[in-house]
């Protein structure tokens, strides 16, 4: 079998690489495509995988409409060239169109809901996997499934964290320290929503710093007063960080829920409400809020706790979830090779 995955974030290698690998060790070719937004690549290459760029995301929005049609080309030729029986992806527009007009299949997964995205990719794709707990209908193509994608990749089978961490971030051993995840606010779905102001960053490093270390993970530069704290570790060694930190706060849904996944607490920041952070809250894992000055009643609460009853809470969650990598396999291996409908997947997916 061939496949051709398209990822357009660095969360989207993590949620497929095992599934890659695995289809890999059974003789299926996989290829890789992606745009430079972040550190795509370098993940790509730590993973060994075969790989197209299709060079720099443009983050403005003409050069979104430029980028529609110049990576839908891009993908185009590359599926004429490599031939794939099966598109993947987590919801690209460009990879439902190279499949429709190469007369292939495309199976998107989906977790946000961004219909402005999905509208441009569904009518051209043939299943859309979800989690359960995603409120959006998104048609008879959807099929949900218990879990989350960050599970696909830190599933206790895939993921050991390193006690190492601690050297590669310059600290003694067990030494307290947290995680800061900002984000660019250029996606499409980003418009209208806010995080952290420039004022908030600053008290919450300032506030963090009483307690412990503090290293920051940023998608755009940082200024000045907050570049010192910058984490300066490989990308593919951030999970293991996330899962050692005494504390992680994000503008991001994604390591937001890395981390509760993981059992390190977490607060998301962020106006944009994320149904599966929202799942983790439920465990008390994440904590979502969109108030600044809660926050940081929130982390006196929080290191106020046991690190090892998130722990806890992190086995309690997984215990209801199913293990996204094996259930991804069986679902392409059933409804793409063996040609049976996805409801014989019956076992993992209630």
């Amino acid at each position: 079998m061939r496949i051709l995955i398209d990822i357009g974030h660095p969360g989207h290698l993590h949620l497929f690489k095992h599934l890659a690998h695995r289809f890999i060790r059974e003789g299926s070719e996989v290829l890789f495509t992606a745009r430079e937004k972040e550190f795509e690549l370098e993940l790509i290459r730590a993973e060994g995988f075969q790989y197209k760029s299709f060079g720099k995301h443009y983050k403005t929005l003409w050069g979104k409409i430029w980028g529609l049609l110049k990576f839908d080309v891009q993908m185009f030729f590359t599926g004429l060239r490599f031939k794939p029986d099966l598109f993947i992806s987590h919801g690209s527009i460009y990879a439902a169109h190279a499949a429709f007009l190469l007369g292939k299949k495309h199976l998107s997964l989906e977790d946000s809901g961004n219909m402005e995205q999905i509208v441009l990719y569904r009518p051209f794709t043939d299943a859309i996997l979800t989690p359960d707990v995603l409120p959006e209908d998104l048609g008879p193509k959807q099929i949900r499934y218990r879990g989350y994608h960050e599970i696909a990749y830190l599933h206790p089978r895939y993921f050991t964290p390193n006690p190492e961490l601690y050297r590669w971030l310059g600290l003694k051993n067990d030494e307290p320290y947290a995680i800061v995840r900002l984000v660019s606010w250029n996606a499409t779905h980003d418009a209208g929503h806010k995080g952290l102001t420039n004022e908030d960053k600053v008290k919450l490093v300032k506030k963090l710093s009483e307690h412990m270390r503090v290293f920051i993970t940023s998608e755009k530069a940082l200024d000045p007063d907050l570049k010192p704290y910058q984490i300066k570790i490989a990308p593919e060694k951030l999970h293991h960080a996330l899962s050692y930190a005494s504390i992680v706060v994000s503008e991001g849904a994604t390591i937001a829920s890395e981390a509760g996944v993981l059992g390190t607490p977490t607060i998301y920041i962020n106006t944009i409400a994320r149904s599966y952070c929202q799942d983790q809250e439920k465990f008390g894992l994440v904590f979502n809020t969109s108030d600044s000055e809660k926050v940081f009643a929130l982390i006196d609460d929080i290191l106020g706790q046991d690190r090892q009853e998130f722990r806890n809470r992190r086995d309690q969650l997984l215990e209801t979830k199913v293990n996204v990598t094996d259930y991804l396999h069986e679902f392409i291996t059933e409804r793409y090779t063996n040609n049976k409908l996805p409801q014989e997947l019956s076992s993992l997916n209630n």
